[in-house]
């Protein structure tokens, strides 16, 4: 009898060690876009997620992407798929908010968000049996963080029965930008309840979409989703088998650098340019949206900066060094050079050290193809600015002409650059902070603030920061030609060729 109780109370213990064992639910932030609609500010060499625009709290919209969602339950590290360009810059920002990713894996180009989230999911099984993946643009703002945060708790449920969920914004005005997504019945926001996807409908005109968001069935598409790892991984297999196969043999001959996952470039350039809506969710019949109502934005346009952000008594948005007078309903920043607005509004005015938009606010959608026409000109502003960063820290180009450019270079402590030499350039260096150790072909020296080394061409160098502070410092290049592509690394720490 005895032992009878005590082997009933064990399966007991072990029943319920079993039934309070819960699936996590692992954060899959895709970091890559271009983010043009926001240039000048956002660029190819650091587009919009990095930036901490219309962030009351200084972090960049990757960073508030990650910490929104700080409290949901068996929420363990993200996933984030990145393109190389960017992946110091990725680590940094989660290092900054003392977050350790899971994996950070690096696509050798972008092939939209299938590809993606399917890699992702093989990734996930490394350490986890069957979690739930919540996808992420990591360039949205949502405002309301705990409405979102209750949503996801009840997406989980829908999850964990095979379904994929997609969460869908209630509209609040006529969107020309979102996609839509109608539901098989109107939804009730006092109780709240997944509902059958009927159809995905494209970027309508002006006219259809006054006419979607009369009908409660409709919602815009977020491309926020949740569903179980296998589940994705079965749906795409089944509905898009070419790609399951380049990306299982992409993610088998991936290779780690440093904390990075770099998949196999080879296999990945065969492999189909196509969105999860179109591979799945439009063909699917395990598709169910959630209605999110949380302040949700995209962050896609000046237009939509402006509109979520706080504003002066007469509509305007001022960041930077502004004086403005009879002005209304205005974006306008400057990030150094006085700008001053008069008699103006709905007006988008950006000036940046290399570059000034100036848009009316409603033609913000269109800065897009001003940018594809700057790349066909060769214009070095359609891409990148005059700030760069890199592992070590980061340059500032200050003046330039065809044979000498003026940079400041701030190297964080601790940190190197590469061994390195130049072919068509010498170098100046003039320490302004902290101190400098220096290495000149076989010779190694230590300057500090006020002194100054000249690197020949054709010299190998190495500049480190050994102290606790950062180092800051002029460089003066001159030569034949200046640009980035002139470095031949012969060691380097961060594992770039």
């Amino acid at each position: 009898m005895k032992f009878s109780l005590i082997f009933s109370i064990q399966l007991m213990n072990d029943s319920n060690n079993i039934s309070t064992k819960k699936t996590k639910i692992i954060p899959v932030i895709l970091c890559g876009g271009q983010g043009t609609r926001l240039w000048p500010l956002s660029r190819k060499s650091y587009p919009k997620q990095f930036l901490s625009i219309n962030c009351l709290n200084q972090k960049s919209l990757l960073q508030n992407t990650q910490q929104r969602l700080e409290g949901i339950k068996d929420l363990i590290e993200p996933i984030l798929v990145c393109n190389n360009e960017h992946r110091f810059i990725a680590a940094e920002q989660m290092r900054e908010i003392h977050i350790n990713p899971k994996s950070i894996l690096l696509e050798p180009f972008g092939r939209n968000t299938a590809p993606a989230i399917l890699l992702a999911a093989f990734k996930s099984l490394e350490t986890e049996d069957n979690p739930h993946l919540l996808i992420l643009s990591a360039d949205h703002q949502i405002k309301n963080d705990k409405k979102f945060r209750d949503l996801i708790e009840i997406g989980k449920t829908y999850s964990s029965e095979e379904k994929l969920v997609t969460f869908g914004i209630i509209p609040r005005s006529p969107e020309t930008g979102y996609g839509y997504i109608k539901s098989e019945k109107p939804f009730n926001l006092n109780s709240v309840e997944g509902i059958k996807i009927s159809e995905f409908i494209e970027k309508p005109n002006l006219r259809k979409a006054k006419e979607l968001i009369n009908d409660k069935t409709y919602t815009w598409n977020s491309g926020i989703f949740l569903f179980k790892a296998k589940t994705i991984i079965n749906e795409i297999k089944k509905l898009n088998p070419e790609i399951y196969s380049v990306c299982k043999k992409t993610f088998g001959n991936s290779s780690m650098d440093l904390d990075f996952q770099r998949l196999d470039e080879q296999c990945f350039e065969s492999c189909p340019d196509i969105s999860i809506d179109v591979a799945v969710m439009e063909k699917t019949n395990k598709g169910i949206v959630l209605p999110l109502d949380a302040q949700w934005s995209d962050i896609g346009s000046w237009k939509s900066v402006w509109e979520n952000t706080d504003k002066d008594n007469y509509g305007n948005v001022i960041k930077g060094n502004v004086i403005s007078q009879n002005t209304e309903h205005c974006y306008l920043h400057s990030e150094n050079k006085l700008l001053v607005s008069l008699g103006i509004k709905d007006l988008v005015i950006i000036d940046t050290d290399d570059a000034t938009l100036i848009a009316e606010k409603n033609q913000s959608q269109n800065i897009k193809k001003i940018v594809n026409e700057l790349q066909d000109k060769n214009f070095k502003e359609a891409n990148s600015n005059r700030k760069g960063f890199r592992p070590w820290g980061f340059y500032i180009s200050i003046l330039e002409d065809q044979k000498w450019k003026v940079k400041i270079i701030h190297v964080n402590p601790g940190a190197k650059l590469s061994l390195q030499m130049h072919h068509h350039r010498s170098e100046h260096w003039v320490i302004v902070k902290g101190k400098a150790e220096v290495e000149i072909d076989d010779k190694k020296f230590t300057i500090t603030k006020n002194e100054s080394t000249y690197i020949p061409l054709g010299a190998r160098h190495r500049l480190s920061n050994p102290g606790e502070i950062p180092l800051e410092l002029i460089e003066v290049q001159s030569g034949s030609y200046l640009g980035e592509d002139d470095i031949i690394r012969f060691d380097d720490q961060y594992g770039r060729n």
